[in-house]
């Protein structure tokens, strides 16, 4: 493999935007995050969301197609969930990416840790929650930092 650097930010909602995900199923999602990204050689840098959506910033490398990354996250996580709640447990088909500098990382990071207290006080980035059904909304401009 050549030498590469890429960071992306991954966010997808359950299915219906159903509140799935508290307190008891945040460990066992994110264990299976991990699990995945050791299957796939990739690398998760970090974990958040709210009850009805999840934000992920990885490493994926470039022999591997966003879309078979996120597929392969939400496949595994469903299907394990579903069996281990006994109840369907699902996402929605969309998701969204943003590809950030390395030197954003932390600043990424920092926002997908707190998501509670963002969605709180409605302090949100945009362009880190966007999922739209018909891609990225043009009139959402990137926040200002992560765009080089």
């Amino acid at each position: 493999m050549p030498y590469w650097r890429l960071y992306y930010h991954l966010i997808w909602a359950t299915k219906d935007r159903n509140p799935l995900i508290d307190d008891a199923v945040w460990p066992e999602l994110r264990h299976l995050f991990l699990l995945t990204a050791h299957k796939n050689e990739l690398k998760v840098h970090g974990v958040g969301g709210v009850a009805d959506h999840v934000h992920l910033a990885v490493s994926i490398p470039p022999a591997m197609a966003v879309a078979t990354a996120v597929g392969r996250f939400k496949g595994s996580s469903s299907r394990i969930l579903s069996q281990n709640l006994g109840t369907d447990f699902s996402w929605q088909a969309e998701y969204g990416v943003v590809s950030f500098a390395e030197r954003h990382l932390p600043s990424v990071l920092a926002y997908i840790s707190d998501q509670s207290g963002h969605h709180a006080t409605n302090r949100l980035w945009p362009a880190l929650e966007q999922l739209g059904e018909s891609g990225p909304d043009p009139s959402l401009a990137p926040f200002t930092g992560l765009v080089d």
